[in-house]
């Protein structure tokens, strides 16, 4: 399994052949002006909840890619009612698709679309493929709920918000990795927005002290598991 960082909240998977695009907010991100969306390869787009910041190129990506949208069936809906093909999904619900399983979980946050369309309650991912498992928190609190993946997920891997005001912050997402049982954390939403900057030595330093180890990725950079 193969993770790209595009910046923000946006990540590539690959998964065996099969790529995904998680949150894709890129040609409106100045840190990623670098990427080209036109260049990317999508056989998904996973969305955690409907703002700007996280669905800006999903249509541009899904009208060359064809790629199926999976999300809560609010936003399902919403691309759908456009022509796009989407797969609904709800808390607590999961799916096997063709490139490993895929788990909808609790995120505690807002969700609307930029047009003011309802975007359902937001969300994360926990998606199991190629024998890794991965948590995508999406944007969201500190929440008890995340103690229910430890419960039946080990995950390899726990992406994680940081950024705070609009998220976690560094502490928070400290804790967090305590709840789901991971010291392997990739930080994202951080640094793009005066609001969400982050002191990036100071930061991994904290994950260190508590025995855990935080990436924080160049824009277009990647890791394996």
């Amino acid at each position: 399994m193969k993770i790209t960082f595009y910046g923000h909240a946006a990540l590539g998977i690959k998964v065996g052949d099969k790529h995904l695009l998680v949150d894709p907010f890129i040609s409106g991100n100045p840190l990623a002006k670098h990427i080209d969306i036109d260049s990317l390869k999508a056989d998904y787009i996973l969305l955690t909840h409907a703002h700007g910041d996280h669905v800006l190129d999903v249509e541009a990506i899904a009208k060359r890619t064809n790629a199926v949208i999976v999300s809560n069936a609010e936003v399902a809906g919403y691309y759908s009612g456009k022509g796009f093909e989407a797969h609904p999904m709800n808390h607590g619900g999961s799916w096997n698709f063709d490139f490993g399983k895929v788990k909808y979980v609790n995120a505690i946050h807002s969700s609307s679309f930029p047009d003011g369309t309802y975007g359902g309650n937001p969300g994360g991912f926990v998606i199991k493929g190629e024998r890794k498992n991965i948590y995508i928190a999406g944007d969201t609190a500190l929440t008890i709920d995340m103690k229910l993946i430890a419960m039946r997920t080990k995950l390899d891997l726990a992406i994680l918000p940081i950024g705070d005001n609009f998220t976690m912050d560094v502490e928070d997402a400290i804790l967090a990795s305590d709840f789901v049982d991971c010291d392997k954390i990739l930080g994202y939403h951080y640094d793009t927005f005066g609001y969400i900057k982050i002191d990036h030595k100071e930061a991994i330093q904290k994950f260190f002290d508590k025995g855990k180890d935080l990436m924080l990725l160049e824009i277009g950079d990647s890791i394996e598991l």
